[in-house]
């Protein structure tokens, strides 16, 4: 695993008097998989945003190990957010285009060979409702990588999946991590199934990182606060006392 980390320190965002993150700091090791955890509504999406640069924070600063220089980044929306008026091929191309830096044939060239490193080189004339959801998945996850990132934010990659596609698309997210070596930040309510592939775990409560760790430490030892989002069926006995 990478010594160096992507260091954010006092990021702070609010909507109007609302305030969603309360100047956080974080050290993300670069290479593994961070997985950030805490209610609906809490705020861990603003936090991913806020790192891509889709949303502009209000205070703060994100650097590598004390560098200026942020790696580039890539972000995979909850619903892959794939145009259905383009093919596979097209929507993967779509960064690339969009940058036009590239000339037409190094950027069939450059498709092809992500698309078929992700298995799916016979779909790229597809469009995606011709396609199963796995591999939409897997088309979301080309376009993330068709720029070479270093590191992809992944916003609620399993929402509304039954529990065999969320174990499928944790073991797509783990076994092309392994391949192509980005780092992962994601969100998720997967709580404790991500623990099986994320190295560190965040978990974020009015505003701040309220803990930090493994998730073996999380399960052994978790703090007391954080119980009932681990356990909900405690908050219904408590609840019924």
């Amino acid at each position: 695993m990478s010594s160096e980390n992507l260091v954010i320190r006092g990021l702070s965002k609010r909507f109007g008097s609302q305030v969603i993150l309360d100047a956080i700091d974080m050290d993300i090791p670069l290479k593994s998989h961070t997985t950030v955890i805490g209610r609906s509504g809490i705020g861990k999406s603003v936090l991913l945003k806020c790192i891509s640069g889709l949303l502009k924070a209000d205070a703060g600063s994100i650097s590598v190990s004390n560098s200026e220089v942020v790696p580039p980044c890539s972000y995979m929306f909850q619903q892959n957010a794939l145009f259905d008026s383009l093919t596979v091929f097209e929507n993967v191309a779509l960064p690339l285009r969009e940058k036009g830096q590239m000339g037409r044939k190094e950027i069939l060239d450059t498709v092809s060979d992500i698309l078929e490193k992700l298995e799916l080189e016979n779909a790229l004339h597809k469009y995606p409702a011709e396609i199963s959801g796995g591999m939409q998945k897997r088309v979301a996850l080309a376009r993330a990588l068709i720029t070479g990132p270093e590191i992809i934010l992944f916003d609620e990659p399993t929402t509304g999946l039954d529990p065999e596609r969320k174990f499928s698309v944790f073991d797509m997210i783990r076994r092309y991590r392994e391949k192509f070596g980005f780092t992962v930040l994601m969100v998720s309510h997967d709580v404790p199934e991500v623990f099986e592939i994320t190295d560190q775990v965040a978990w974020l409560d009015s505003g701040k990182i309220r803990y930090w760790g493994t998730p073996k430490q999380l399960m052994s030892s978790p703090p007391s606060e954080l119980e009932t989002f681990l356990n909900p069926s405690l908050e219904t006995t408590q609840s019924s006392l």
